[in-house]
């Protein structure tokens, strides 16, 4: 071997095989989940009617557009792994695109993961019993007055859910991007029968939508003291209070629409 010769590394590349199919999925199954179940009882009590419920969830999809168009020129001009934090990192320099990294990884996406993790496993526990907060297997350890940790079958079915996405996704990108679609499809499918079953029965004019009286938007969506009893502000400054709070779980549902600009070096095409 030639001493003066030496072998230079090869930069690793990331795979391009996400077509356009597959990243909308990804958009519509970070946005379709457990979100919209668990967010809407919360709102709908807040606002105290429907049409005022139906408003909160427009008006956080229209700032989801708004945000996800900008998003997409900026996921089209720096096609790179990283998304919003190669962003942050060109526009403003390396220190805000080190902190939105750290910010990311300890707290937005892990207690995006968690909580939805908890959501499926408390609805299978309506399918399965066992499957409950109060079943332990660890009863809990109090390490003080006010916190105590434990593991109930709810804890362990929702950890087990993260393990095991996580290790698809750690197999390769061809699994990943068919568990993915697999699952988008299916609760796509499932939501649209949902709607499709919901406007059927809605026709019928004896159902609780076009009979019960808190069906009437804008009597009942100005009495907030009848959504929130105990509310001490009344009038029009009450129900923008009660709306701007009924609107961060509309908000939260739709909040995954920038999971795709993370794949940026993993799709084909992406301008």
């Amino acid at each position: 071997m030639n001493k003066g010769t030496q072998t230079q590394p090869t930069e690793r590349q990331l795979t391009s095989s996400l077509g356009q199919l597959d990243a909308t999925m990804i958009v519509i199954g970070s946005m379709i989940g457990s979100g919209i179940f668990i967010t809407s009882a919360e709102s709908a009590r807040l606002i105290g009617a429907p049409g005022w419920l139906l408003l909160a969830w427009a008006l956080a999809g229209l700032l989801t557009i708004t945000g996800a168009l900008c998003c997409a020129e900026l996921a089209a001009m720096m096609p790179r792994a990283g998304g919003q934090y190669v962003f942050l990192r060109e526009a403003y320099g390396p220190l805000f695109g080190f902190l939105f990294g750290w910010a990311i990884f300890l707290v937005v996406q892990t207690g995006t993961i968690a909580a939805v993790a908890v959501a499926f496993a408390k609805f299978t526990g309506v399918l399965v019993p066992a499957i409950a907060t109060t079943n332990y297997l660890i009863a809990p350890i109090h390490l003080g007055r006010s916190y105590a940790i434990s593991l109930s079958t709810e804890q362990l079915v929702a950890v087990a859910v993260i393990l095991l996405l996580t290790w698809s996704n750690t197999r390769g990108l061809e699994l990943g991007k068919l568990v993915q679609n697999s699952f988008t499809f299916a609760k796509t499918a499932a939501l649209i029968g949902l709607i499709v079953l919901g406007l059927a029965l809605g026709w019928n004019p004896t159902s609780a939508a076009r009979s019960a009286f808190w069906w009437n938007s804008w009597a009942n969506g100005w009495r907030p003291e009848v959504a929130q009893p105990g509310l001490a502000a009344t009038g029009t400054f009450a129900l923008l209070m009660l709306f701007g709070r009924a609107m961060v779980g509309p908000l939260f549902a739709q909040s995954a629409w920038n999971n795709v600009t993370f794949t940026g070096s993993e799709v084909r095409d992406p301008g």
